[in-house]
């Protein structure tokens, strides 16, 4: 019998290494060796018996997948990966219109942000219109899991529960159950006993999540895992694992403000970036169909570094108050800070002011945040933190009938964002009358009027924010 021993094992790429070392020689990432141990010392056999070619105890029977032959693709039936909704509509929005049976997802969020909350409504709502949900509580116990149901109201009639943390035993609960939809959280807690690492090893994660893939397949189930994750916010365990699923969904939110964001990272059945919203209520979390309203339902329009954007997420266009603060500052280093937007985006934009329009904010603390607890990932909000972060340094209020946007350059020129017209519809269905957009943009039909700028100088000149006299705000 084997002796324990202890090994390094990349995160990213699984490679092995007898020592640590700051950089993996497989995938030459650095600080991603992690210690695992291997042989006889943990639950289950010989890990590298099966590197060898021997089989790894319990894993045998499962793995082994029959001969699969190359068929026409003509013949294949499309209807096979048509989604079948859950009943819960920002979700089945993320993920294109529900959860293709045989198909896996990768749920990820930081603790306590709701993911269980989610799923356990995902679960009641397609137990109640498609059949049987099970749900593998492989962190809480079955009747946490029952009195989680009960706080929410949720019926759980037809939603079975288990408690098993063994991969064998989830696995014998979805050949008995045969649910349409298994929900494993989280996949980090799940372990295999042919494997000697502990639960979470990389080793593990990769072993299980590939069982539990093999398995949507062969009962032709949905299966969703929960994944948790590191403090910098990504998905703990192998990079192996995200390419193994067909969907990866990042769940986040600003705890204070009560908002969750569903995003899809990964989805083989459809496009990626779409954006749900979600509200958490004392019964769970609530559906927000109209984000837009939702997040300038309470603006002071007549406060100085307030702007208005429109940002595309995935299909919807959603309008969001972008604020801006300049406060002068005897530190030798002025503070960048920067909620719901790309930091070093900001000091670009800075930058940006500074040489091209002549607006001097470098000597002093700068401060932006995105209301709401969105983040903001694409340029066409660009010239909306100009507007913020300039109508704060003159002390002008902005209109509060008008959106910009547009991408700024590095030149101070404002370049074409993506589906205008989207952006232009959706800010004239909350009542806004006018719009500053890049010069390529303003030509052809309107819902609102709209005012067409070449570069940012020019645009904050309409907006009453351009003074070259001043140049510095101290």
């Amino acid at each position: 019998m084997a002796r324990p021993r202890t090994v390094y094992e990349c995160s990213t790429c699984g490679d092995q290494a007898p020592k640590w070392a700051g950089r993996c020689h497989g995938c030459g990432n650095w600080n991603t060796l992690v210690e695992s141990v291997i042989g006889s010392g943990a639950p289950g056999g010989d890990r590298f018996g099966a590197a060898r070619g021997e089989p790894a105890k319990g894993t045998n029977a499962v793995l082994q997948v029959g001969p699969q032959p190359a068929v026409l693709l003509a013949e294949l039936d499309e209807l096979a990966v048509v989604p079948l909704a859950t009943g819960i509509s920002e979700f089945d929005r993320v993920v294109g219109g529900g959860l293709v049976p045989g198909s896996i997802t990768l749920l990820g969020g930081e603790p306590g942000v709701g993911k269980s909350t989610l799923l356990s409504q995902v679960a009641a709502g397609w137990a109640s219109t498609r059949g049987s949900a099970l749900c593998v509580s492989a962190e809480e116990s079955p009747q946490q899991v029952s009195a989680r149901f009960a706080r929410l109201g949720l019926s759980a009639s037809a939603v079975h529960v288990g408690g098993d943390t063994n991969i064998e035993g989830v696995l014998a609960d979805i050949a008995t159950v045969q649910p349409g939809l298994a929900i494993v959280d989280s996949i980090q807690t799940v372990f295999d006993p042919g494997l000697s690492s502990a639960p979470g090893s990389v080793a593990q994660v990769r072993q299980c999540a590939h069982r539990l893939a093999v398995a949507a397949r062969q009962n032709h189930c949905a299966i969703v895992l929960v994944g948790q994750v590191t403090k910098d916010g990504s998905l703990a365990g192998p990079r192996v694992l995200e390419h193994l699923v067909d969907s990866v969904l990042a769940f986040d939110g600003e705890r204070e403000m009560g908002l969750r964001v569903l995003r899809a990272l990964k989805h083989r059945f459809g496009p990626t970036g779409e954006l749900g919203v979600f509200e958490m209520t004392g019964k769970g979390l609530a559906t927000v169909e109209d984000p837009s309203g939702r997040m300038l339902s309470d603006r002071h329009s007549d406060v100085a570094g307030s702007a208005v954007a429109v940002t595309i997420e995935g299909r919807r266009a959603v309008v969001l108050e972008v604020q801006g603060l300049v406060v002068a500052t005897s530190a030798p280093a002025p503070r960048r800070s920067a909620q719901g937007f790309d930091q070093k985006r900001l000091s670009m934009l800075l930058a940006v002011l500074d040489r091209r329009v002549g607006l001097v904010v470098s000597p002093n603390d700068v401060y932006l945040s995105v209301v709401g607890g969105l983040r903001i990932g694409e340029p066409g909000a660009d010239l909306a933190v100009c507007a913020a972060v300039a109508s704060s340094a003159l002390d002008r209020p902005l209109p509060s009938d008008v959106v910009v946007i547009g991408e700024v350059g590095l030149g101070g020129e404002l370049r074409s964002a993506a589906a205008v017209d989207r952006r232009l519809t959706e800010a004239a269905r909350l009542g806004f009358r006018r719009a500053i957009v890049p010069e390529i943009d303003a030509t052809g039909d309107h819902p609102l009027a709209v005012t067409g700028a070449s570069t940012v100088a020019q645009a904050l000149g309409t907006l009453g924010l351009n003074s070259p006299s001043v140049r510095s705000v101290a």
